[in-house]
């Protein structure tokens, strides 16, 4: 719907998604979410800035809310995403699951089971 009836999307990239995303069928074509997927680069976060961001999830991102400075400074300065990444991911590498009878696999994400 984002495509068809947002206001916080840039009017020519609306109309390319259209074409790819008609109203009824097409449910088998595909959208790029990023221009550039072959590069591990921060054309996502620039394309949030011009109002290009594919899914409504993606642009709320960027949309007048507490995410909007972090955006900003990832789409001018690459640098300062390389090393928030990093950290994220040293971060997300001494997660410690839980195993066994110790946790669980939830049949419904938001209920324990």
């Amino acid at each position: 719907n984002r495509i068809y009836n947002a206001t916080n999307i840039d009017p020519t990239f609306a109309k390319e998604r259209r074409v790819t995303c008609p109203r009824t069928g097409g449910n088998t074509n595909l959208a790029p979410f990023d221009p550039t997927p072959a590069r591990f680069d921060t054309a996502y976060f620039k394309n949030l800035v011009k109002e290009r961001g594919l899914l409504t999830s993606d642009q709320a991102l960027f949309s007048g809310g507490s995410t909007d400075k972090l955006v900003e400074t990832y789409s001018k300065n690459p640098d300062a995403f390389w090393v928030d990444f990093g950290k994220s991911m040293i971060k997300m590498g001494n997660i410690k699951p839980l195993t066994g009878n110790q946790g669980q696999i939830r049949v419904n994400c938001r209920k324990v089971n």
